[in-house]
């Protein structure tokens, strides 16, 4: 699990710190005194959970979930604060938990083990089955990054390689229904967190290039202007 830290606090930083580095399966992918800097970096790098202070200058934790509550992104928050006014507030973006300052190194350890055991549980559960003749393949929602339908076969290209299947894009798009899946265009159906960027092909459509592949998808326009105003 990779995590991210932001606190004003440096003392406050430093503890949260190294008890998040104790535990097993762990990452820590950035450690931060500005809830600025915090937005920055999860606008780069992939990130599982986001553990923030709720007060700081300039923006604060409340906001930091609020853009990734907004934005949809697929980033759980724990909150570590001394202001308990924020709780209704917080929970209505649907934060995994909120901590009271003082806390316990247990209290921290046993939350976010909670939550590695739910993302693990919701990773299994999210699986598509592909039937190719007399087997079935088994491929992880998640590992998916865009799907192209060409004549009468379909490719869906994973993180893995390609897998043909005669299955039709309308099949697979009712098998698709979180919110990482769009259809961009009538033959394609993408991964938004794989995409790294639009280019301009006509009038009304643009390439969609990915992160980790050298193959393209496309997009129509409506479908970027959507992306902006409910993903980005």
């Amino acid at each position: 699990m990779k995590i991210g830290l932001v606190d004003d606090r440096f003392i406050d930083l430093e503890k949260l710190a190294g008890i998040v580095s104790s535990i097993p399966g762990v990452e820590i992918v950035f450690s931060t005194e500005s809830a600025t800097e915090a937005y920055e970096q999860i606008k780069k790098q992939t990130i599982d959970l986001l553990i923030a202070d709720i007060e700081m200058p300039n923006l604060s934790g409340y906001e930091l979930a609020d853009i990734i509550h907004s934005h949809a992104l697929n980033i759980a928050v724990i909150f570590v604060t001394a202001n308990s006014g924020y709780a209704v507030h917080a929970f209505e973006l649907n934060v995994h938990d909120y901590i009271m300052k003082p806390y316990t190194r247990e209290r921290l350890i046993t939350s976010i083990e909670r939550l590695m055991e739910k993302t693990r549980s919701s990773e299994i559960a999210g699986r598509l089955y592909i039937k190719r003749k007399n087997d079935i393949h088994i491929i992880q929602k998640k590992d998916i990054i865009f799907i192209e339908r060409s004549g009468r076969s379909t490719t869906i290209f994973t993180k893995s390689g390609p897998i043909k299947t005669y299955h039709t894009l309308n099949e697979l798009e009712g098998e698709l229904r979180e919110r990482d899946f769009i259809r961009s265009h009538r033959s394609y159906i993408i991964n938004i967190h794989y995409v790294k960027n639009f280019s301009l092909y006509a009038k009304n459509s643009y390439v969609v290039t990915f992160e980790g592949i050298e193959e393209k998808a496309m997009i129509t326009k409506e479908k970027v202007g959507f992306l902006q105003e409910n993903y980005f």
